[in-house]
């Protein structure tokens, strides 16, 4: 099953960027399993959740143009993405509010 996040932010450096260079990820029981070099378009990393219970990963990029952080939530075997991504919005809320406008969620 994948999930669609897309988190529309006013403009400014990389959200991707700075989450997967931000220490407040450990505490938030996220972490980024692979990343491209900084500064490369399309930038992309892959967050993973840290507790046992919630399987798969986000996959994140970055568009630039629109300012829109565009997330693809993967789950594997029985595994429900209600976890991983109230994890992840839990943790992009309290870090990044003040550059998060909207937040749109399509499962799939």
């Amino acid at each position: 099953m994948q999930t669609l996040i897309h988190v529309y932010c006013t403009k400014g450096i990389s959200l991707r960027e700075r989450i997967s260079t931000d220490t407040h990820l450990d505490e938030s029981a996220m972490a980024v399993g692979k990343a491209q070099q900084p500064g490369r378009a399309p930038g992309w990393m892959k967050v993973r959740s840290t507790v046992s219970d919630r399987r798969g990963a986000i996959n994140v990029q970055w568009d630039a143009a629109s300012a829109v952080l565009n997330c693809r939530v993967v789950n594997r075997g029985t595994g429900k993405p209600n976890l991983i991504v109230g994890d992840f919005l839990d943790y992009l809320l309290a870090n990044s509010r003040r550059r998060i406008r909207f937040v749109a969620i399509i499962p799939g």
